[in-house]
């Protein structure tokens, strides 16, 4: 069992004064509302931090990921520019996206700051193309190559579905794990029964999630949440109403981080 004790502002990448645990893996990860840290303080030197240690923070700041699908690598691009633009933070852009790694590639270099990966990974070819082109993660709906992506390249967020299949994931090496399909397993009622016995398991949220929703996932213990069409709606990609999606981002982000920070607030 990983050992776990608070401290404040361990992760220097961590935006949010809080109390944080930071387990024997070295991963930092927040306490939400339902969890209870000890009084054991601890510092821990800037350079434990890896590259993936950051992602997992800024994704656990952040609390949302926008996951985009589009039809074109234009459409994609521009509805990501409106997304991130409108304050989202982590963006997920699909494998079956057109272009995927040139749109990639491109958003990058355009938003140096921004965290920006790849979703639905399922072989390593293409875990190693969208490293490359710079992805800072790579989320995908199993764990097939979670034995063969190096956490010093990207974060790999390997899928489950049951609390076995989460502890299979955990012991082998990853650092945060997806809930998918999260909506047909119980939505807010099975995050809150998985963090039961995974209060140690940082855990995202994904599958039929609508904005209004956010605050009580990350309320019941996920650490973030995927949202698909509750940013990058049907209707506005297919008009491509691109200030839709600025707004949607907008109001998403905001509520997001509301969220956030009333489970880092002091009791």
């Amino acid at each position: 069992m990983a050992l776990a004790a608070s401290f404040t502002l361990a992760c220097p990448s961590l935006s949010l004064s809080s109390r944080t645990r930071i387990s024997s893996s070295g991963s930092c990860y927040p306490l939400r509302c339902s969890i209870q840290n000890s009084s054991l303080s601890v510092s821990v030197p800037d350079t434990t931090i890896s590259k993936c240690n950051e992602t997992l923070s800024a994704i656990q700041n952040s609390g949302i990921i926008a996951c985009l699908r589009a039809e074109s690598a234009e459409l994609a691009f521009e509805a990501a520019r409106a997304a991130l633009n409108g304050g989202i933070t982590v963006l997920e852009i699909v494998m079956s996206n057109p272009g995927v790694f040139e749109v990639l590639q491109q958003l990058v270099h355009e938003y140096p700051t921004k965290i920006i990966g790849v979703g639905t990974v399922l072989n390593l070819e293409d875990a190693k193309h969208a490293m490359s082109h710079g992805a800072k993660f790579l989320l995908s709906p199993a764990m097939g190559i979670l034995d063969d992506v190096s956490c010093s390249k990207a974060l790999y967020i390997p899928g489950a579905m049951t609390p076995t299949e989460i502890l299979s994931a955990f012991s082998s090496g990853a650092k945060m794990i997806k809930v998918y399909p999260v909506s047909a397993l119980g939505g807010i009622q099975y995050i809150a029964a998985l963090k039961k016995p995974f209060p140690h398991i940082p855990l995202i949220a994904s599958q039929g999630i609508t904005v209004d929703l956010v605050g009580e996932y990350i309320a019941h213990g996920a650490t973030s949440v995927v949202l698909s069409d509750a940013i990058f709606s049907k209707k506005a990609m297919g008009e491509r109403n691109f200030e839709t999606i600025y707004q949607l981002s907008r109001s998403a982000a905001s509520q997001a981080i509301e969220a956030v920070e009333r489970c880092y607030r002091e009791p």
